[in-house]
């Protein structure tokens, strides 16, 4: 049996792939943007608790694996900066944006595992909180009440909205109508 090769040498079947991930990924993207402009809690000096954003970014990674989701997760932080964009230096920006959208993709390592939807969404959310927590120590220190630790108060501050938008995602793709769906699609996905 032969199979049918595009003009660049690939499969059809693997350039169909190909298509299918870009669509989907770009999809979770526009879902992300859409819904992160859905603010529940908007913080003062940046982050906001949204409507389930960093969960359409999260599922990319879930349903294609952690290049996929890191790939999708920085692009999709290259145009939050793009559309409301904050620059202090280069490294801020990298740290902020395509770095800390990029570790929602984490979720990818979790994706062949049983409960990976809601290890994979912690995985991305934590490592989020990483980036953000960092930047907050290396860019925005001044903004700490005197004689409080940098870390700590970053930590305090990226915690209560990240923290926040991360229980209540999680608590809604636990319900198991909305995981039989998200498990419904991951399946679609794939044939």
């Amino acid at each position: 049996m032969s199979k049918n090769y595009s003009n660049t040498g690939r499969s059809v079947s693997a350039t169909t792939d190909t298509v299918k991930k870009l669509v989907f990924s770009a999809m979770g993207i526009a879902l992300g943007m859409v819904t992160s402009y859905i603010k529940v809690w908007e913080m003062p000096m940046g982050g906001s608790v949204t409507l389930l954003s960093m969960l359409f970014i999260c599922l990319i990674g879930f349903w294609f694996g952690p290049r996929y989701g890191i790939a999708a997760g920085a692009a999709y932080g290259i145009l939050q900066f793009v559309i409301d964009p904050y620059m202090l230096s280069v490294p801020q920006v990298l740290f902020d944006y395509p770095f800390a959208f990029g570790a929602l993709g984490l979720s990818g390592f979790f994706r062949n595992q049983k409960y990976g939807l809601q290890l994979g969404y912690i995985a991305g959310v934590l490592g989020r909180f990483l980036f953000s927590t960092l930047s907050g120590v290396f860019f925005f220190a001044a903004y700490a009440p005197e004689g409080m630790n940098p870390l700590i108060y970053s930590s305090l501050y990226q915690g209560s909205y990240l923290g926040t938008e991360g229980i209540v995602t999680l608590i809604i793709i636990s319900l198991p109508p909305v995981t039989k769906a998200l498990n419904i699609v991951k399946q679609q996905t794939r044939s």
